[in-house]
């Protein structure tokens, strides 16, 4: 599962707002503010929505045995 850290740095690399992710996955603003901020873990549902929304865009969630990133994939 995807972090909060990496949601927001995955949304500086397509350069959306927090609204902007919201309306595009169809989840609340509230809810990316308080995963990002650590306040709260939304439901995994909600999570995977959030990832399959960004990886639509090129995002790639990267996960390794030194720590998780994210990369933005160059369009063909």
């Amino acid at each position: 599962m995807i972090t909060g850290n990496q949601l927001r740095a995955a949304r500086a690399l397509v350069n959306w707002t927090q609204e902007e992710l919201a309306t595009n996955a169809g989840v609340a603003p509230r809810t990316i503010r308080l995963f990002e901020s650590g306040s709260r873990s939304p439901y995994a549902r909600t999570v995977a929505q959030l990832q399959s929304t960004l990886e639509a865009v090129g995002i790639e969630f990267i996960v390794t045995q030194h720590g998780v990133g994210v990369m933005l994939l160059q369009k063909a």
